[in-house]
């Protein structure tokens, strides 16, 4: 299984550069053949990476009791904090992978954290010295990569390079997620048959950091692809909400993880940039070439996203009870 995902370099997003429409076109290309592309020359420093990678080696590699110190049974309505392997469902079964839950920080007077508001709040930062700082300035990073991204997208679609900012990112959802695949084998009895199961993601925009060890599959009209590891660059993929938007123009493809049989851990690192919790999410007027037809047959859920209608965040919160049911009645 070759990949033949396209590799974008975007450094012409972060100018005026008049060369910004051949990335824009590039970027819509690639969302219509295959709903993933890998991005180059996005300005995010090797250091950072490489500090994100090496501190979060250092926490996957404490005891499991240690690591429970920060589970995410304490994180709340934030939906924060660590998760054991196959403490994570997809499809209903477990993950083979552990994890750690982060997003936008907020402090507890914030009007939203007050309000009770569903995965906002505080982070549980693990106690890792320099973890919390490398943590948040990575995010920052790459929440100001995604806004770019979504400016090439919306140039693609031939709208103002503001329209996703203007409606649904002037204020983002950021979540962010640190990920171990271990290597050693899955025990018998267990249910996990997958590193991640196939899924597709729920909101506008993920982008994907992984280290050199691979596991990354994509669903293309061909059949199951790999995405291997490509130095210094990011994988991303778009979400439910942009093919809600987009009618079906742009697609939110299945992919999924394969279990880890490498003899080194793998770490990889999603940051998803969603709509505001609280935007409504319409289908943008007047695409050309926008099925906006049932395709639940289709999908992996079999579900229609071109019938919701509502907030973003009642899309999310439908979503989490699936993907941890013990934890369902502290975030809904």
């Amino acid at each position: 299984m070759s990949s033949d995902l396209p590799v974008i370099d975007v450094g012409d997003l972060m100018t005026a550069a008049p060369q910004r429409a051949e990335v824009a076109r590039r970027i819509g290309e690639a969302c219509r053949a295959h709903g993933f592309f890998y991005v180059v020359g996005h300005g995010i420093a090797p250091e950072l990476i490489a500090r994100l990678e090496a501190l979060s080696r250092q926490f996957f590699a404490l005891d499991e009791a240690t690591k429970l110190q920060w589970r995410m049974a304490l994180g709340g309505r934030a939906w924060r904090g660590y998760f054991p392997l196959g403490g994570e469902l997809t499809s209903g079964r477990p993950d083979w992978k552990e994890g750690f839950y982060l997003g936008t920080e907020l402090p507890d007077e914030h009007p939203l954290v007050r309000a009770g508001t569903p995965v906002h709040g505080r982070n549980l930062f693990p106690d890792v010295p320099g973890l919390r700082d490398t943590v948040l300035a990575y995010m920052a990073a790459v929440t100001r990569l995604a806004h770019r991204l979504m400016e090439g997208v919306a140039s693609s679609l031939g709208l103002p390079a503001d329209y996703f900012a203007a409606r649904y990112t002037a204020d983002p959802l950021i979540l962010f997620r640190l990920f171990n695949y271990p290597s050693h084998p899955v025990p018998e009895g267990s249910d996990a048959q997958w590193g991640v199961g196939e899924h597709s993601d729920y909101g506008l925009l993920t982008i994907l950091l992984q280290d050199d060890v691979g596991g990354l599959q994509v669903k293309t009209p061909g059949g199951w692809v790999d995405a291997p590891p490509i130095p210094d660059s990011f994988v991303c993929n778009i979400g439910d909400m942009l093919d809600r938007m987009t009618g079906g123009l742009y697609r939110s493809t299945p992919h999924r993880v394969a279990i880890n049989r490498s003899g080194r851990d793998r770490l990889s690192f999603p940051l998803f940039f969603d709509p505001n919790f609280f935007s409504r999410v319409q289908r943008i007027d007047g695409l050309v070439g926008a099925p906006a037809v049932d395709d639940s047959a289709e999908r992996w859920d079999r579900a229609n996203v071109h019938a919701f209608h509502g907030r973003y965040g009642d899309y999310l919160m439908a979503k989490v009870g699936k993907v941890f049911p013990e934890l369902r009645s502290q975030v809904l």
